[in-house]
C-alpha cells in the first residue's frame, strides 16, 4: 500500500502511519519539520529502509502539499492508496473564546489544497485513492445534542473554535464525495461561499471513496484493543451518533483506521464514522 500522509507527525496520524508502516506500506509524510523523527528509532528504521518517506512542506501552502502528492507518486510508479489526513494544532487558550486554533482554518485548508492539488492521473475513477479523515463527533447541533450532558459545556465553550474548522472540513469532504449536506453551513470566515470555484477544486461527487472518522473526546491513554482478551475491540464504531460517548485513545482510533476501517472499506466507505469506548 502507497499512502500520503498530512499531519502525521504525532497523535492519530502518526499512530496510524506507524502501524501501516508495519504491514510492510510505504507512507510519505508531508512535514513541516522532517526533523521530527530525527530521534524515533523506529521511524529512522522505516526510512532506512526506504518505507517512510519525509517531504518538508507546510499542508498551508498548495505548491507543496503538490510536492507531496508528486513525491508519493514516485513511490509506486504513479499510484497512490491512501490519503491520510489528521491535521491538527497546538490551541491556545482565550478567556471568551475558549481554545483558539492558528489559523482557524488550519484542517479547512490543509483539506482544501489537498484536494485542489491533487494530480490528474488520480482523478481518474479507476486511479482514485482512499481519502480518510480525522474529525470529531459533536461538530453539529445534532450530533452535540446526542454528547454526554457533562461534556456540552466543554464542546460549546473550549472547542468551539476548532470545531467550526472540522466543519467546514468535513463540508468540503462532502462535496468532493457528493454526500448531500444537511447540517448547518460552515463558517463563512473559515470556508468563504465561493470556495467551489476556485481552481483545481474537485466537482460534486468527483472523489468517490472518502471516509471520516469522528472521534470522542481523545485520550493519549495506551491501544486497548493491542492488549484485549476477548477479540472483541474495546471500542464503539457507529456511522451515527454513538449513545454515552466519552472517550476514546488516540492509539485506538489509529488501531480502528488500520485494524477496522481499512480492512472493511466497503462496509465504511462513504461513512461519517463515530467511534468511542
Amino acid at each position: 500500500m502507497n499512502v500520503y500522509a498530512i499531519g502525521a507527525s504525532r497523535n492519530i496520524g502518526y499512530h496510524a502511519a506507524r502501524r501501516l508502516l508495519a504491514k510492510g506500506a510505504t507512507v510519505t509524510f508531508l512535514l513541516r519539520s522532517p526533523s521530527v523523527f530525527d530521534n524515533n528509532e523506529q521511524i529512522q528504521l522505516y526510512i532506512r529502509a526506504g518505507t517512510a518517506r519525509l517531504v518538508q512542506g507546510d499542508a498551508l501552502k498548495p505548491e507543496d502539499v503538490k510536492r507531496g502528492w508528486e513525491e508519493a507518486q514516485r513511490a509506486k510508479n504513479g499510484a497512490v492508496d491512501l490519503v491520510l489526513c489528521s491535521v491538527g494544532g497546538t490551541p491556545s487558550f482565550h478567556l471568551t473564546k475558549g481554545a483558539v486554533i492558528d489559523p482557524q482554518d488550519l484542517c479547512t485548508h490543509s483539506v482544501r489544497n489537498l484536494v485542489a492539488t491533487m494530480p490528474v492521473p488520480l482523478r481518474i475513477p479507476a486511479a482514485q485513492p482512499r481519502i480518510i479523515a480525522i474529525s470529531s463527533t459533536g461538530l453539529t447541533r445534532a450530533s452535540h445534542a446526542q454528547l454526554p450532558l457533562l461534556f456540552k459545556p466543554l464542546y460549546s465553550y473550549a472547542l468551539r473554535a476548532p470545531h467550526q474548522d472540522k466543519l467546514a472540513m468535513e463540508r468540503v469532504l462532502a462535496h468532493c464525495a457528493g454526500w448531500e449536506w444537511d447540517d448547518e453551513a460552515p463558517n463563512a470566515e473559515i470556508l468563504p461561499p465561493t470556495w467551489t470555484a476556485e481552481p483545481g477544486v474537485p466537482t460534486f461527487g468527483e472523489l468517490k471513496h472518502v471516509a471520516i472518522i469522528r472521534p470522542a473526546m481523545l485520550t493519549s491513554g495506551a491501544c486497548k484493543a493491542d492488549t484485549t482478551k476477548s477479540g472483541q475491540a474495546p471500542y464503539r464504531v457507529r456511522d451515527v451518533d454513538l449513545a454515552d460517548a466519552y472517550t476514546v485513545s488516540r492509539e485506538d482510533v489509529a488501531h480502528f483506521l488500520v485494524e477496522g476501517l481499512l480492512s472493511d472499506w466497503d462496509k465504511w466507505e462513504g461513512k461519517r464514522v463515530h467511534i468511542a469506548y
